[in-house]
């Protein structure tokens, strides 16, 4: 698998940094993004009540288990909680997730969905992870970004926006062995448009530049990743999972990093 960078000629090398991810919580991040965790649960069968076998300790975020209840306690999730000043970007991969709010959201969405949450002057909420399946088990695999709000729109009221996953845009390479799903961003890829943030968004400007992309590279692929518009913006790539490594503007990447 090779992934290279178009700005390779201009600097000399692609890669300015090279950081290895922790084994667990939230991986490294610079200004805007607060904060970036991908789940990845292999929950069990379900028993009818959404349930999990066993009972969760209020705060079970054990990386060596197959599954974490995380703060729920029959049902594994996050039970209401506050934000304020940000928002919280739910991109799904894999398995469901319930949301509630205390503006009167709700809902259930996953498997490719993309829920964004502006908390602005505050917003409770909560996402629970059901085990609706009862004849196989319930994979969950899902990150969740949080994108700092500008100064001046920190208070404004929350909102809540649902992007379904048959309009979040995709890309696929003419040999079909590299994928790209754009949750963020205009103008890559081929892709001319893409789901509007929300107004008060720093994403919503658009010298701003904001992109995030799950990429998807087979045994053999090749993905060129579109340097950014502006010349102020920085990329950062999360390599998160990967049997054999794969080849990053000829440097061989084996382990789980951060690279910049």
């Amino acid at each position: 698998m090779q992934l290279v960078n178009t700005m390779t000629k201009a600097i000399g090398s692609a890669i300015l940094s090279n950081r290895p991810l922790p084994k667990a919580g939230p991986y490294p991040t610079g200004d805007p993004y607060l904060f970036c965790v991908y789940h990845k649960d292999n929950y069990p069968q379900g028993n009818g009540k959404m349930e999990a076998p066993f009972s969760g300790n209020g705060s079970d975020f054990d990386p060596k288990k197959p599954y974490r209840m995380y703060h729920g306690s029959k049902v594994p999730g996050f039970p209401q909680h506050p934000h304020r000043g940000f928002e919280t970007i739910t991109a799904t991969i894999e398995g469901i997730i319930d949301h509630a709010d205390s503006a009167g959201n709700g809902g259930r969405y996953g498997e490719g969905d993309l829920q964004w949450m502006t908390a602005g002057e505050g917003i409770v909420h909560s996402e629970m992870f059901p085990l609706i399946k009862t004849d196989q088990e319930n994979p969950l695999r899902f990150f969740q970004i949080w994108l700092n709000l500008p100064a001046r729109s920190k208070m404004v009221k929350p909102s809540f926006a649902m992007f379904w996953k048959n309009d979040v845009p995709k890309y696929t390479s003419d040999d079909g062995k590299a994928t790209a799903t754009v949750w963020v961003g205009t103008n890559y890829l081929g892709i001319d448009t893409n789901n509007q943030p929300p107004p008060d968004s720093w994403a919503g400007d658009s010298a701003n530049d904001v992109a995030l992309v799950h990429i998807i590279i087979q045994p053999g692929g090749k993905f060129v990743l579109p340097k950014a518009h502006e010349e102020t913006v920085n990329r950062s790539l999360f390599y998160i999972e990967g049997k054999s490594g794969i080849l990053v503007d000829g440097e061989a990447i084996k382990e789980k990093v951060s690279l910049e």
